[in-house]
């Protein structure tokens, strides 16, 4: 399934709120595996004076990637506001090189089984088919 741009405004998706949006928008979707892309921009919060993103930048936008393909299935089965949830743990990770300003990040999120609000995820992001990081991420959702 490819989103629709009116569920795709991705401040319907996830949490975050400028400066710290992380995710331009959900690219496509098939099953358990979402392709979502961020442009990076040079006022980009985690922009560093060698004009390219901080590795703790790389981490935020594979998790908000997760965010989105969370959200998107929650607006789905009728959420009206996205799921809130946090990183509980980093594992594998694996960064090539950073991004520089004017990139386009395309990131590959695989959601793995979810256990009691955790949810394990394995996310890909790539630069020009270049893949720039990899890494399992354990993501707890709050439930309200």
């Amino acid at each position: 399934m490819t989103t629709s741009r009116a569920i795709n405004k991705i401040e319907n998706l996830i949490p975050q709120r400028p400066p710290i949006v992380m995710v331009d928008e959900v690219l496509a979707v098939e099953g358990d595996v979402c392709t979502c892309r961020l442009t990076i921009r040079q006022d980009n919060f985690f922009m560093e004076p060698d004009g390219m993103i901080a590795e703790p930048g790389v981490i935020e936008h594979i998790a908000q990637s997760a965010s989105a393909f969370a959200g998107l299935r929650a607006v789905e089965a009728g959420a009206t506001e996205p799921p809130v949830g946090y990183i509980g743990e980093v594992k594998n990770f694996h960064l090539v090189r950073r991004p520089r300003a004017g990139e386009e990040l395309t990131t590959m999120i695989t959601m793995g089984p979810e256990v009691q609000g955790v949810t394990i995820i394995s996310g890909t992001t790539c630069v020009s088919g270049e893949v720039i990081a990899e890494t399992q991420m354990k993501i707890f959702v709050r439930e309200d």
